[in-house]
């Protein structure tokens, strides 16, 4: 058995132990760098290309009023040995269409991307239709990809003689892995010496948290934050050249960020969105409801007897207006959003109404924060 005074120097100890204990501090939104931020030189780019639809079961585009779908039916043939010119054609089963695509970065020749199709002219489906070979642009106007394939769409079309259904867009549709790299684009990211990581949300001072915790994670002063959307880095002596273990490194640092105060109002679905950093100083609020009713409650009115009058209808309008009472409410100046929330719902009001008040109370200065419409 342990002598009492042994348990009491070994409970001080414990004691002392847990007071000097480090305590991680609390941290509010609080993401990885690699989710906050894009590197400079890794983006995707745009695809895109002009190809013919075949297979249609004749919801195709009209010859006629599709003079493009004609023209490019034509040159097809011909080069498959077909000769139409001057020939009346008359299919329903081909459409022309656009083609796009994403080219991911570092993606390799030989590798497959996904492709969306969508109708240029008049077709009415592309259902069961096939993408024929379609060559994929990009900005410069050079061929990186090479699409083709079935069309798989998400909606459908059914006509009958007195009545039709369509459910979702039947005129659009995807290819999976139906295109096919032929061309790469030339960017060796483990030959840089210095990049830009470049902010989703651009904010000054999450540029500077970060430019921090990769120089306190690295010891030396690697990053340097440039403005609130940009911090550049350059590669210290120690990765041997290869700025690729130097990102692999740093993307998984948790940084806190931070936003500004910012409403966002969507006023056609009567939507309201707030950051957490919205204020409000003391500020009073009344609404008041006026409800107007109108009623019509035509009166027939006869003649006298033994007269030559006639039956008559005469208009009788009911016309109330009423205003509900309703009290001065006074919103005291929050700390938090969520008193904000509580603050404003204390008044009973539409998020419509919500609205105009808190576009009333920016008005007055009351509001520290920037609203923004939709």
């Amino acid at each position: 058995m342990r002598h009492p005074i042994a348990r009491m120097i070994l409970a001080a100890t414990l004691a002392l132990a847990v007071a000097i204990a480090p305590v991680a501090p609390a941290i509010g939104a609080a993401a990885r760098i690699k989710d906050i931020v894009d590197i400079e030189g890794v983006r995707e780019n745009q695809l895109v290309g002009y190809g013919l639809v075949v297979g249609l079961n004749g919801t195709g585009d009209s010859l006629n009023n599709s003079p493009f779908t004609r023209q490019s039916l034509q040159a097809m043939l011909e080069r498959l040995g077909v000769n139409t010119r001057g020939e009346a054609m008359r299919t329903a089963n081909v459409a022309a269409v656009m083609v796009t695509a994403n080219l991911p970065p570092f993606a390799t020749q030989g590798s497959r991307l996904d492709v969306s199709v969508a109708a240029l002219g008049d077709a009415g489906s592309l259902q069961g239709g096939t993408l024929l070979v379609t060559p994929l642009l990009g900005a410069d106007g050079e061929v990186y990809a090479i699409a083709q394939g079935p069309v798989l769409i998400n909606g459908f079309s059914a006509q009958g003689d007195a009545a039709s259904v369509v459910s979702g867009v039947p005129t659009t549709g995807r290819i999976s892995s139906g295109g096919l790299i032929e061309r790469e684009i030339g960017f060796s990211l483990g030959a840089q010496r210095s990049l830009r990581l470049s902010l989703r949300n651009p904010d000054l001072t999450t540029s500077r948290r970060i430019a921090l915790a990769i120089n306190d994670f690295l010891g030396t002063p690697t990053a340097t934050p440039e403005d609130p959307a940009t911090v550049r880095i350059h590669l210290p002596r120690h990765f041997n050249g290869n700025i690729v273990d130097l990102l692999t490194d740093i993307e998984q640092l948790v940084v806190e960020t931070d936003q500004a105060a910012k409403i966002v109002i969507d006023e056609n679905s009567g939507i309201i969105v707030m950051g957490k950093e919205v204020r409000v100083s003391t500020v009073a609020v009344a609404q008041s409801n006026l409800t107007v009713t109108i009623a019509e409650s035509p009166t027939v009115v006869q003649p006298d007897p033994l007269s030559f009058g006639v039956t008559a209808v005469e208009p009788r309008t009911n016309l109330q207006v009423s205003e509900s009472a309703t009290n001065l409410a006074v919103v005291p100046e929050s700390v938090t959003l969520q008193q904000l929330v509580d603050g404003l719902n204390a008044l009973g009001i539409s998020p419509r109404d919500l609205i105009a008040i808190l576009q009333a109370i920016k008005a007055t200065g009351a509001l520290q924060a920037e609203i923004e419409v939709l």
